[in-house]
């Protein structure tokens, strides 16, 4: 009988679309008042998003950055099984960045721990203002604005800004949007950044456009500051539009690079 009853149990969770997944979960160990917190936690969700370009040669590519190449090196009818190499830049494609990337003893990609990995997100939609201005530089009046509708940023959260340049992905050259002047795309303001950190005290940022930065910042003061606390910088991202604005978990699968200055990453979003 208690057999039968798990069974239905189980049957009924499923047919409402609800997955429960226990998770030994940490927060991240670079923010110094996480340390040593963890302890059982349960996740439920009704979907599973994919945040992650597919990867292949026509990929937008930062100026100058290596190209994406994919090598035959085994076939199915010469060696039996089907193989290939690939070559990609460390910060090419959906990708995270590391603190060596900014900060010359800053860690590499490989000293993440697995539980900083997986976040609580919020979404800010600044897509009519970045529709007005390719350039725009999202500022501490877009969280606050926010927050007026939803609530606090709560501590530890990943903050996605959904630009909609995820919509230019399959057209390089408009993602990229390079003049003589270099690139130009939407990005998150110093003073935003240092806001987040300090007031809000989030583990990262991520975004829909190839730089966390506005185009136009030579300074790169997000990546610089963000990482500088080891927390998360996401880049490239897509399908952000089908997340909710805050209630999702992010897991974020790294490739551990020895000493990479970053890594292309698979970023799969649970949503309730």
């Amino acid at each position: 009988m208690v057999k039968s009853t798990q069974k239905n149990s189980r049957f009924k969770m499923a047919s409402i679309g609800v997955l429960t997944a226990f998770l030994a979960v940490g927060v991240a160990n670079s923010f110094a008042e996480d340390k040593g917190v963890q302890g059982m936690h349960s996740l439920q969700f009704r979907k599973v998003i994919d945040l992650s370009h597919v990867i292949s040669p026509s990929i937008p590519l930062w100026p100058n950055d290596p190209p994406v190449t994919f090598d035959v090196v085994a076939t199915l009818d010469k060696d039996g099984y089907y193989l290939r190499r690939f070559s990609i830049g460390e910060h090419s494609a959906t990708h995270m960045n590391a603190p060596n990337s900014f900060h010359a003893k800053g860690m590499g990609i490989d000293g993440y721990a697995p539980e900083s990995l997986i976040r609580p997100a919020v979404v800010i939609d600044v897509r009519s203002q970045s529709k007005a201005n390719a350039d725009y530089v999202i500022g501490v009046q877009d969280i606050e604005k926010w927050e007026r509708e939803h609530g606090k940023i709560a501590k530890g959260s990943l903050v996605l800004f959904y630009t909609g340049w995820q919509a230019l992905w399959n057209d390089p050259k408009a993602f990229i949007n390079a003049d003589a002047k270099g690139p130009h795309f939407p990005g998150v303001g110093a003073e935003t950044s240092k806001f987040l950190l300090e007031k809000r005290q989030i583990a990262g940022v991520g975004i829909d456009t190839h730089g966390a930065d506005p185009g136009q910042d030579e300074v790169y003061a997000t990546n610089s500051q963000v990482l500088e606390k080891n927390g998360i910088i996401l880049e490239c991202l897509t399908n952000l539009d089908q997340l909710p604005a805050k209630g999702a978990t992010l897991v974020i699968g790294i490739l551990r690079l020895q000493e990479g200055s970053g890594s292309p990453v698979a970023v799969t979003a649970l949503v309730p």
